[in-house]
C-alpha cells in the first residue's frame, strides 16, 4: 500500500504568495520611516501592569524586525502613568540594542525638566515632549493651560538640545477634541510652529481621538507649508477610532510626509481621553506601504509574529487586521 504524500507544513498565506503586490503610485515617497510607539504609547493604556522583562523583550523583538525608531518608555511620575513606573529599570535592559541593531533609536518621553534629568542620567539620545493644541486637553493632561505648558517645555527643549539630544514635539488634538469639537487649523499651526522654533527637530501631529478625515489632513499640512514649515520636519500620528487611520496616512504621504507613527498590534489609546481608541497598527501600515512599493526596512512576518507574541502575554487578540489575517482571529503565536 502506497503511503499518502506528505502535505504542506501549512497552507500558504498571503506573504508566502508574494502579497501584497507592490505597485508604485505617482507622487508618493520612496521610503517611509516608521516611528514605533507600541512600548510607550501602546502599553501606557493597559489596565494591568506589564512586567518589565516582557517590555524589554517586546522592544528587542521590535528592533529585530527592522524598525529603527522604537519609543521605549516615559520618564513621567509613576502617580500619573503607573504602567510606565519601571522606566528606570527598563532602560538599562535596552543598553545593548543599538550595538546589535546599528541605527536604532530608542526615544523616551519627558514631561518636564525632572523627567529630562532622569533621561539624561540614562544617557538618552532622543527625547520627546507632549503638548496640546487645545486648552481643555492641556488642563486635563498637563494640569496647566496650553500656553503654560509651552513655557514649561521651553527649558526642557533648550537643555536637551544643548546636551546634543534630539527632541521630538508631539502635538495632540490636532483635528478634534472630545470637549471642544473641531480644532481650527490656525490654532494647531500656531502651537506646532512654537514647538519647532524652540528647538524640536520633528513635530508629530496627533489625531488623538481618531476623528480626522483625509481632507482635514491635507488642509492642515497645506497650512503648515504656507507657514514655512518644511514637510520633512512633520510626522503624523493617527488613531483608528473611525477606521480612517490608513486613509489619513495616505493623504499625508501625498502631501510629502515621510515619517509615520504606529503601534505594533494596534496597541494603545490615551489615558486622558477615553474616546481615543487604538493607534494605527504598524502591521496594517506596513502592508499598505509595501503594497505601494514604499520601502520601510521592516520584515512584516517578523513584526506580525512579535505582535502575536505580545497579544498572548496581554491575554487578548490583536486588533490589527493584518495580524488577524496572518495569524488567525485569535492571533495565536506563529513563528
Amino acid at each position: 500500500m502506497t503511503a499518502p504524500a506528505p502535505g504542506p507544513a501549512h497552507e500558504p498565506d498571503a506573504l508566502d504568495l508574494g502579497l501584497p503586490a507592490p505597485v508604485r503610485a505617482p507622487g508618493l515617497p520612496e521610503e517611509v520611516r516608521i516611528h514605533e510607539v507600541g512600548p510607550r504609547d501602546g502599553l501606557q493604556n493597559e489596565g494591568a501592569l506589564v512586567p518589565v522583562e516582557v517590555k524589554a523583550e517586546f522592544i528587542a523583538r521590535l528592533a529585530a524586525t527592522g524598525l529603527r525608531t522604537v519609543e521605549a518608555t516615559s520618564f513621567v511620575h509613576p502617580k500619573w502613568v503607573p504602567q510606565l513606573a519601571d522606566a528606570e529599570e527598563l532602560v538599562p535592559r535596552l543598553a545593548d540594542l543599538p550595538a546589535r541593531h546599528p541605527g536604532l533609536r530608542l526615544p523616551v518621553l519627558v514631561p518636564n525638566e525632572r523627567g529630562l534629568d532622569r533621561a539624561l542620567a540614562h544617557r538618552a539620545e532622543d527625547v520627546a515632549v507632549f503638548a496640546s493644541a487645545t486648552e481643555t486637553f492641556a488642563r486635563r493632561n498637563l494640569n496647566r493651560s496650553a500656553d503654560e505648558a509651552m513655557a514649561m517645555f521651553r527649558p526642557v527643549v533648550e537643555r536637551a538640545t544643548a546636551a546634543g539630544v534630539r527632541v521630538r514635539g508631539y502635538l495632540s488634538m490636532c483635528f478634534g477634541d472630545p470637549w471642544e469639537g473641531p480644532v481650527p487649523p490656525d490654532q494647531v499651526i500656531g502651537f506646532g510652529v512654537r514647538l519647532l522654533e524652540m528647538g524640536c527637530t520633528e513635530l508629530s501631529l496627533g489625531d488623538t481621538i481618531g476623528v480626522a478625515t483625509p481632507g482635514q489632513v491635507t488642509a492642515l499640512l497645506d497650512g503648515f507649508a504656507a507657514a514655512g514649515v518644511p514637510v520633512g520636519r512633520i510626522a503624523v500620528h493617527f488613531h483608528d477610532t473611525y477606521g480612517q487611520a490608513l486613509s489619513n496616512t495616505l493623504a499625508a504621504l501625498r502631501s510629502g510626509v515621510t515619517a509615520v507613527d504606529a503601534s505594533a498590534g494596534g496597541l494603545g489609546g490615551c489615558p486622558y481621553a477615553k474616546s481615543a481608541t487604538g493607534n494605527l497598527a504598524t502591521e496594517d501600515l506596513v502592508w499598505m506601504l509595501h503594497g505601494l512599493g514604499i520601502r520601510t526596512g521592516v520584515d512584516l512576518r517578523a513584526l506580525v509574529a512579535t505582535s502575536g507574541w505580545m497579544a498572548r502575554r496581554l491575554g487578548r487578540p490583536s486588533p490589527s487586521r493584518t495580524v488577524q489575517a496572518l495569524l488567525g482571529p485569535g492571533t495565536a503565536e506563529r513563528g
